[in-house]
């Protein structure tokens, strides 16, 4: 899993890319990057998947904030990001979010 930053300088945008390996969900048909940046809709932001097995995506998103996300595998299994910047705990039970700062 990764996350690549990269601020633009001619409006307050931050583009991220989000990357999930494909060892990690190599039976994965689809995924999806899920998060407040969305209102957590589960299919506003599909992840491409690439011929190496894994999914990316890159989001504009609005710089000096902090967004809670989570991956979204074949609509059923959640996963965090390793990478992520730092975690938030959820109000559901014991699960935490990915945060990401831009």
């Amino acid at each position: 899993m990764s996350l690549k930053k990269q601020n633009l300088k001619s409006k307050p945008i931050c583009k991220v890319t989000f990357k999930l390996p494909g060892e990690m969900i190599p039976e994965a048909k689809v995924a999806h990057i899920v998060g407040e940046f969305n209102s957590w809709d589960i299919y506003a932001n599909p992840m491409k998947k690439l011929k190496d097995g894994s999914f990316t995506a890159t989001l504009d998103l609005e710089q000096g904030r902090e967004f809670q996300f989570r991956y979204l595998i074949d609509e059923t299994d959640w996963k965090n990001d390793e990478a992520a910047d730092r975690y938030e705990r959820t109000p559901f039970g014991n699960d935490e979010n990915s945060v990401v700062i831009t």
